[in-house]
This record gives structure tokens, C-alpha cells and sequence, in this order.
């Protein structure tokens, strides 16, 4: 009897706790705030506010993998290549934020690139990164010197195209024309100059209809020498023709391949997917000895065609000679 009180007590005990904890009140936590990330349509298409702020952001990219055939192609910094081809892939990321101001939006842009020639010779660098507003942008980016026809054949560019600079653009949807002060610390370098040389450089360009036309120039301080180069396509046919030509008063930052040449391509659209663009170039007095061109001349001619398998997918293949 004893111990069937005991039990009977003990179970009337935990009756009487549960009932006094049924009878409390249940408070649920308050949940937190959640911010979902909104669309911002006012700069274009993939652009999203950060949340919690009026400015807005777009990340994209791209991955290339790529393969040289030649003699000796491989850019290997760490190791002889002896092969006859090379493959190489590179990654690229960028972050563009966008945010409304009195003076008109103001951008801030990242570009981070990553190169890899295999798994131990790799490479990662900034690309670029600079503030624009109101048409003046300050930074890292690349120069109006680094434009240039849609194939791979013309080189009618600078051998370094990516400056700390200080620029003013002056753009309408069919007009822009600028101003930029560079500094040309990557070379080349003649005459004994050193790095922290610096330059000025102006361009012009715009369309009308099916032409479009672009005028660079770029005067190297420290060598004392200049460049300029013009610019055109207009839609012929089934395709683009592309017309280039460049003159240099002495090798300096802006143009040194030759004191001058022509380039022309046609980019013939086969499909809605597929492009085939031939192109050829010719050089006067092409190459440089002892900070000044030579005598030669030489001719390049080549074959690039692109194709698209899918959206955000292409292939490339180019034959130079």
C-alpha cells in the first residue's frame, strides 16, 4: 500500500506541474525583417539593388579556353615550351554598381581577371577599376587605342592599352568625343626614357545608319612622338566592311608596330549564328631597331570565324599568317 501511494502521489504531482505549465501563455519570437533583392530596370537589363541601399549592382563574366597551334606557342613564364600547342584558360569576373546623384548616376566598376596555363602557372590581375561621373572617369581602364576591327588580323593598337588615366567623354547615343591624360608606366620605353612617362590622348567617333567611324590619336610626352589612326565599318551585302589604316612619327606608347599601315576585313554573317570574317593588313616599314622603324615592310593575312552554339556560348577559331 505504500508504494501504490507513492506512486499515486507522484503521479498527481506531475499532473499538477504539466497543468500549470499548459496554462502559460506562448509567445512566438518576432520574426526578423527580410529584405528580398528587387530588380532595378533604371541602368538596363541585370541589374538588383543591394539591399538596404539605393544602389545598384550587376556581377557578370566570362569563361575562354583556348588553344594555340604554331611554333612555339605557349606564353609560359616558368617553364620552356618546346610543344607545338598551347592551351590556356581564362576567367573573368565584373561588378558594376550603379547610384543616382545630382550630377547624373554615378558608376563604380571592378574587373578581376585570372588566367591559368596550367595548374601552376597562373596568373591574376585587376583589369580594370574606375569611377565615372558626369562624363569624367578616373582610374584603370583600358584606352580608346585598345579598339580595333571584330577580327584577329588587324593590329593597328597600342602594345599596352590599360592605364591609370584621368578622362572626359562627351557622348550622345550617335557622338562621343574625349580627352585623356595616361600614364604610360608598361613601355615601351625609347630614347633612355623610364617608367612614369606620361601621355595625352583624344578621341572621336560616332554612327550614322549603317556606318560608324572612330578617330584616335595619343601623344607620347616623354619620347615626343605621336600617333593617330582612323577607323570605319558600313554594312555591305550580307556582311561588315572594316577599313583601317595608322601613322606613327617614331615608335612611342601609343602606336609602334610600324610607321604605318592599312588594315581591311569583311565579316560576312552566314547565318544568324555563324560569322566568317577574312582579313588582311600591310605594314610600311615595319619593325623597330634602336628606337626607330625599319626599312621593310610586311603583310599579314588571316581567317576568323565565330559561330554560336547557344545563348552565352561561342566558339572561335582564327588562322593567321
Amino acid at each position: 500500500m505504500n508504494i501504490k501511494s507513492l506512486l499515486l502521489g507522484s503521479a498527481a504531482a506531475l499532473a499538477v506541474v504539466s497543468g500549470a505549465q499548459a496554462a502559460d501563455a506562448i509567445v512566438a519570437a518576432e520574426p526578423e525583417p527580410v529584405e528580398y533583392v528587387r530588380v532595378c530596370d533604371a541602368y538596363g537589363t541585370g541589374y538588383f539593388y543591394i539591399p538596404g541601399t539605393e544602389t545598384c549592382l550587376k556581377i557578370n563574366g566570362y569563361i575562354r579556353f583556348q588553344v594555340n597551334v604554331g611554333d612555339r606557342p605557349g606564353n609560359s613564364l616558368t617553364r620552356p615550351n618546346d610543344s607545338d600547342w598551347d592551351a590556356v584558360t581564362r576567367g573573368q569576373v565584373q561588378f558594376t554598381a550603379k547610384s543616382d546623384t545630382e550630377y547624373g548616376p554615378l558608376t563604380g566598376v571592378i574587373v578581376m581577371q585570372f588566367n591559368a596555363d596550367n595548374a601552376t602557372d597562373q596568373s591574376a590581375k585587376l583589369d580594370s577599376a574606375y569611377l565615372d561621373i558626369a562624363g569624367f572617369r578616373a582610374g584603370l581602364f583600358y584606352s580608346w587605342w585598345d579598339d580595333g576591327l571584330s577580327g584577329e588580323t588587324d593590329d593597328i593598337g597600342s602594345p599596352v592599352t590599360l592605364h591609370n588615366s584621368i578622362r572626359y567623354q562627351y557622348e550622345t547615343d550617335a557622338f562621343y568625343a574625349g580627352i585623356s591624360v595616361d600614364e604610360l608606366e608598361d613601355g615601351p620605353f625609347y630614347d633612355g626614357e623610364t617608367p612614369n612617362n606620361v601621355g595625352v590622348a583624344v578621341g572621336l567617333g560616332g554612327k550614322a545608319g549603317a556606318f560608324s567611324y572612330q578617330i584616335t590619336a595619343g601623344y607620347d610626352v616623354d619620347n615626343e612622338e605621336g600617333a593617330v589612326r582612323a577607323m570605319g565599318t558600313v554594312d555591305i551585302g550580307p556582311g561588315t566592311l572594316g577599313l583601317a589604316a595608322v601613322y606613327s612619327t617614331n615608335p612611342n606608347a601609343y602606336y609602334n608596330a610600324a610607321e604605318w599601315a592599312v588594315a581591311a576585313e569583311y565579316a560576312i554573317k552566314a547565318t544568324d549564328k555563324l560569322k566568317i570574317t577574312p582579313g588582311v593588313q600591310y605594314y610600311g616599314d615595319y619593325g623597330v631597331t634602336a628606337g626607330d622603324f625599319n626599312d621593310g615592310d610586311a603583310w599579314k593575312v588571316g581567317l576568323t570565324v565565330d559561330y554560336q552554339i547557344v545563348d552565352n556560348f561561342y566558339a572561335k577559331a582564327s588562322v593567321q599568317y
